[in-house]
């Protein structure tokens, strides 16, 4: 750039320019996270993707009452199965890469996971106790019922994702680890450790990726390529429908639970991890990454994970689901696109408005002030105010 003359002995090279990030992948800081410097504007890419995850998860569980009955939805239920939550477990992941024991950090670990899993652990529980007539129903943070699995299992995977950093070979690690497990009964059902264990590949998945692999997978070739492989998994899905016990895409039983034999877990394990990892690219590489009319609801998609299981669960308990005429394909369809509002208004703003207090509380009366965060409060109350403007919540 220029040469400016110094005395002998303080000549040095010049730093290289600083990099921006990549277009396409946010830095995944928050105000009060970051380093000093105002927060990156959020990536669509990764709000439309947790928003059609989420639409696929709500679909998904209102097919369940009534897959029995029809070999489409029964082959449909299993496709989306194979890749859904993966894809928001690896998008999880890839959030998490910073996540480290800074005092910040836990307290959002604390306010952001495991409050909301006590609250709508103890609220679903309670649900089912009255409004399903369940008095045996216990209310157990040990034993997650039905959706908080996955706060549970967020919980801990976060809370390992610093040594996850430190492994030489991570994901083959953790593959071995999902094996085992779903080839030992004996691991039990506290705090979900089957599917905590099983799931656990796709989010170290997630925390070893970097921006240019979510840039590979959504090439004009990998989408062009995506449309046999999602036909292939489809006509797969038909063949297996009735062959094929779906509970091993839960991945919350061992082998021995699905009545196979004990190596056959591990086998499974391994093969579905491959069928979803190839799903999962697929679904990524057909996700717009431009800005939608949907695109602000991805910030919300934990709202309507967590909300949207009252509705189907009190859907079933109402005895909804009986009527003949929804078991007909034109009532299947009326049930997917209802599931797929009612998921669509549970992400809005003022939703996550009125549920905020118990989503994202901020307890400052539970936790002590560091000096490090106090000092990154005033050096944030600095930036100037054009700034403050264009910085906008990851």
């Amino acid at each position: 750039m220029f040469h400016a003359a110094s005395s002998p002995g303080q000549n040095r090279t010049p730093l290289p320019p600083a990099q921006s990030p990549a277009p396409a992948v946010p830095s995944p800081r928050r105000p009060g996270e970051s380093d000093g410097r105002p927060a990156k504007q959020r990536d669509a890419f990764f709000d439309n993707a947790k928003y059609l995850a989420i639409v696929l998860v709500a679909a998904g569980h209102s097919w369940a009452p009534l897959m029995d009955d029809s070999r489409v939805l029964r082959s449909l239920y299993m496709f989306v199965y194979a890749f859904h939550m993966p894809a928001f477990i690896v998008i999880s992941g890839y959030f998490s890469r910073s996540f480290h024991a800074r005092p910040d950090r836990l307290k959002r670990l604390i306010t952001g996971v495991a409050v909301p899993y006590v609250v709508f652990e103890t609220a679903l529980s309670l649900f089912k106790r009255y409004a399903g007539h369940s008095p045996e129903q216990d209310i157990s943070l040990l034993d997650p019922w039905y959706l908080t699995w996955f706060l549970c299992a967020l919980f801990i995977w976060r809370l390992t994702a610093p040594l996850w950093k430190l492994v030489r070979r991570p994901l083959p690690l953790a593959l071995v680890i999902a094996m085992l497990a779903s080839a030992g009964s004996s691991i039990g059902d506290d705090l979900d450790l089957q599917r905590v264990l099983q799931f656990l590949p796709f989010f170290v998945l997630g925390l070893s990726m970097k921006a240019e692999h979510f840039r590979l997978v959504r090439r004009r070739s990998v989408r062009i390529a995506a449309v046999p492989v999602f036909a292939a998994a489809l006509v797969t899905a038909w063949w297996a429908a009735p062959r094929m016990n779906s509970s091993w895409f839960y991945h919350r039983d061992a082998a021995q639970d699905l009545g196979a034999p004990w190596w056959a877990g591990p086998v499974m394990t391994l093969a579905l991890f491959g069928c979803s990892l190839v799903l999962t690219a697929c679904f990524f590489a057909w996700v717009p990454g431009r800005r939608m009319w949907c695109t602000a609801l991805g910030a919300g998609t934990l709202y309507g994970y967590l909300l949207h299981g009252f509705v189907i669960k009190g859907a079933g308990f109402q005895g909804w689901y009986d009527h003949a005429w929804l078991h007909r394909p034109l009532g299947e369809i009326l049930v997917t696109v209802v599931a797929a509002t009612v998921i669509t208004l549970l992400c809005t703003r003022p939703v996550r408005r009125v549920f905020r207090c118990v989503m994202e509380p901020e307890m400052k009366w539970a936790f002590r002030q560091d000096a490090g965060e106090q000092a990154r409060e005033r050096r944030e109350a600095q930036w100037p105010q054009w700034e403050k403007a264009g910085s906008v919540s990851a």
